[in-house]
């Protein structure tokens, strides 16, 4: 499989797509940059197919790419973590149920509301 990278740089009314060896074009949105440049390429190159190539595009930001890409390993991680919260929980849940507790003292033992309780008592 043969793949592109894409360097996109916001101007005014869109982004600018820079192909990394060559090539460019433009998009209004950025959701669109993929099968833009897809587009572009067949135009290029009408023999290739390229629906299957891997495009990789890297918006270019200056420095909010840093900051942009410390707030996403920090989303990440803390979607991880919520995962692993709630697989402990579920293990409480069903050990506190076990012992005949109520959802109404459960709910208030493990912090969370009583719905909360139920989901994780379903799952």
């Amino acid at each position: 499989m043969d793949r592109v990278t894409v360097n996109a740089r916001w101007w005014k009314v869109g982004w600018s797509l820079e192909l990394v060896g060559g090539g460019a074009t433009q998009v209004r949105t950025l959701d669109r940059a993929v099968q833009q440049v897809i587009d572009y390429l067949d135009t290029v190159d009408e023999s290739t197919d390229h629906s299957d190539w891997e495009i990789d595009v890297v918006p270019l930001l200056g420095s909010m790419s840093r900051d942009i890409k410390i707030a996403k390993a920090a989303s990440e991680a803390a979607a991880k973590a919520s995962r692993q919260a709630a697989v402990q929980m579920r293990g409480l849940v069903g050990e506190l149920r076990a012992l005949g507790m109520s959802v109404t003292d459960m709910a208030v033992i493990l912090g969370v509301s009583r719905a909360r309780v139920s989901q994780l008592a379903r799952a």
